[in-house]
């Protein structure tokens, strides 16, 4: 399989993107994306790059990250599902965690509830909080349970008991007794074997909520790529098949951003820059995150308006993209976004019959977005519909085109910078002494404005940053991740003896599910580890001594927060992950070099400056802004203040030169 070409396809709001990886190189492509039928677009992009002959005899490999599932969550179009839980535990979804989004407003609107009443049944059965059956699970219980399908008629149905992640016997009976119905079953044990009922039982839900959706439309594109095996990017950043994918709905919820962060990772390894800020802005929205010394990886990641316990990478999402809508309201005040003018009809100036101002359009309107720029390689620029966006949108504002365009690049300027703050500043580290990356089609028009609003001088747009996502995809490893809560009261004896069957069963999980030999996987162990009466606990890497474990514990927690305690501390989790090798990765790529001259574009308040293509610039020479570099795939806007340096590599260096921009 390593000597089939990899195609990395990552599907976004607006475009998707092919990366192409050979062991003689590598080419890259964008098509505007088909929401509807996801499958339509990657299609398409297979066939202009004149695959179909390889995706026909098998003879390719597919990385793909989707948003189906994030969008199904967004949006609310989950499948009709059962949840069975305890008697007396009905309303577990609907309390939550009592957290309010408005602490101070005395009268906050009902939230929905995920589910209706009538879509959740109790079981008698019991555990106690060592595992032990209080109370077994009768044959009334599933002649209960058979009403309520019947009754309801499911699609779905979620099983959730308490302390089922110390003994999954009840849940694993009642999903074996459901297996007949027809409908996706799932039970937390196998989806979030963790203690808080809150949290798995929702991570349950959602995964039962989206199953069907995602599995009807994996099951589209198995049938559209034919005998050409498909992986499916997870939200921890590693692999799975796609006949293993449509029962981790719930692990696909940052498909598409954890590519681009293994691609981010793996540039800061390249290139020495371990510490990272990185932002990843599309057509349709933005995520952020902070890389240091490699991925983070948490189990408190929201989606939308829920908290997502299951393991993820650790990054900030907001509806702030190139195509993300802006609009005066009643009040006067300026809006952009969430809402997105998508792939259809997109951005004023794509020219497809949208006619509603954009970031996008913002940009072709100041002379940043060049008049002869061709997005995605291929669509022209349609300046005079962007003009007349923005100049519609004026004069709701009472000012100019270009007033109206600076004011819509300033509140997107403020929602990215705001979240990047969120990732840094509000967690006690310093943006400044990190390299901001931009990557994504949007983000190099906006990198420099963001470096300046975060007082970073340092950034970088990596070769071919408008596909990062995609290129991420081609370097992923097929992995599994699995964390298991453990007992308040563990012996280190007892900890070893999880730890090693938690290690084993997840290199069994691996190797049986994606067909390899246990012996070429990697793994790796680590321990979740807090302060008696600490709610938030820190990881920490396995340590065979329990005492060189506790004090690793204590030299993070210092690290982390700038003190350390005397008290007992608490062992709340083990983590294991295995890994199968990389896939191909072309070591070198040539670099092109083109004696070109530079164009140039009429940048509103500055006048003409220069249009570099990348190829164009000399590696190895410092170049001033203002100015603009385009290539096949995405725009740098080079702010005054800032130079610009291409490497060896193909990537431009950004750095300030002063306080100006």
């Amino acid at each position: 399989m390593a000597d089939f070409p990899v195609l990395g396809v990552d599907t976004g709001g607006t475009f998707t993107d092919f990366v192409l990886r050979t062991r003689d190189g590598e080419r890259i492509h964008k098509v505007l994306s088909t929401p509807q039928a996801p499958e339509q677009a990657i299609l398409q992009g297979i066939h202009e790059l004149g695959l179909d002959d390889a995706l026909a005899n098998g003879h390719l490999l597919l990385v793909h990250g989707t948003t189906v599932a994030t969008n199904a969550a967004l949006q609310g179009r989950g499948a009709r599902t059962l949840l069975i839980t305890n008697d007396g535990l009905q309303d577990v979804l609907a309390i939550g965690r009592q957290a309010r989004q408005h602490l101070y407003d005395l009268t906050p609107p009902a939230e929905p509830r995920p589910l209706p009443p009538e879509h959740i049944v109790g079981v008698s059965a019991r555990l106690d909080a060592t595992g032990a059956e209080v109370a077994a699970l009768t044959d009334q219980d599933l002649a209960d349970l058979d009403a309520a399908i019947s009754a309801v008629q499911p699609e779905a149905v979620a099983v959730s008991l308490l302390f089922s992640y110390l003994n999954p016997s009840h849940e694993q009976r009642i999903a074996a007794h459901l297996a007949a119905s027809g409908a996706f079953v799932c039970h937390s044990a196998e989806v979030l074997p963790l203690s808080g009922e809150y949290e798995r039982t929702l991570a349950t839900w959602l995964n039962a909520w989206l199953g069907p959706e995602v599995a009807r439309y994996l099951e589209r594109l198995r049938q559209a790529v034919g005998r050409t095996p498909v992986s499916l990017m997870q939200s921890h950043g590693g692999t799975v098949s796609l006949a293993s994918a449509a029962r981790r709905a719930v692990s696909l919820l940052l498909s598409g951003p954890a590519g681009g962060l293994s691609a981010a990772r793996q540039l800061g390894e390249d290139l020495g820059r371990p510490r990272l800020l990185t932002f990843d802005m599309g057509g349709t929205s933005t995520d952020v995150a902070l890389l240091d010394q490699g991925l983070r990886i948490t189990l408190e990641g929201r989606v939308g308006p829920y908290p997502v316990a299951v393991p993820m990478v650790d990054m900030q999402t907001l509806g702030a993209g190139g195509g993300s809508l802006a609009r005066v309201d009643d009040a006067g005040m300026l809006h952009v976004g969430p809402q997105s003018a998508g792939a259809n009809p997109g951005p004023a100036c794509y020219g497809r019959g949208g006619h509603e101002a954009t970031v996008t359009d913002a940009h072709a309107v100041l002379g940043r977005l060049p008049a002869s720029t061709r997005l995605g390689g291929e669509l022209p620029l349609d300046v005079d519909a962007a003009q007349a966006a923005l100049a519609r949108l004026g004069e709701a504002m009472g000012q100019s085109a270009e007033q109206a365009a600076r004011g819509v690049l300033a509140v997107a300027n403020a929602h990215m910078a705001q979240a990047l703050r969120v990732i840094s500043i509000q967690r006690g580290v310093d943006p400044s002494d990190f390299t901001l990356v931009s990557f994504g089609g949007a983000g190099g028009l906006h990198v420099c404005d963001l470096a300046d609003a975060l007082g970073i001088r340092e950034a970088l747009v990596p070769r071919q940053s408008g596909v990062l996502s995609a290129q991420g995809l081609t370097w992923a490893r097929q992995q599994r991740e699995q964390v298991q809560s453990l007992p308040n009261q563990v012996s280190d004896a007892e900890l070893t003896q999880q730890a090693q069957r938690l290690q084993q069963q997840v290199l069994q999980a691996l190797a049986q599910e994606e067909q390899l030999a246990v012996d070429a996987l990697t793994s790796e162990l680590s321990v979740d580890l807090c302060y008696q009466g600490q709610s938030f606990p820190l990881t920490i890497p396995w340590h065979d001594h329990p005492d060189a474990l506790e004090l690793a514990f204590h030299n993070a927690h210092q690290a982390r927060y700038g003190h350390r305690l005397d008290g007992a501390v608490r062992r709340v989790n083990l983590r294991a992950r295995a890994a199968a090798p990389a896939l191909l990765r072309t070591t070198t790529v040539p670099l092109e070099h083109s004696n070109e001259a530079p164009s140039t574009s009429e940048v509103a308040g500055l006048g003409p400056v220069p249009v570099w293509t990348r190829a164009a610039l000399e590696p190895g020479r410092c170049y001033q802004g203002p100015m603009v570099v385009t290539d096949a795939v995405a725009t740098v806007w080079v702010a005054a203040g800032w130079q610009v340096t291409r490497d060896q590599a193909d990537h431009l260096l950004l750095q300030a030169v002063s306080a100006g921009g």
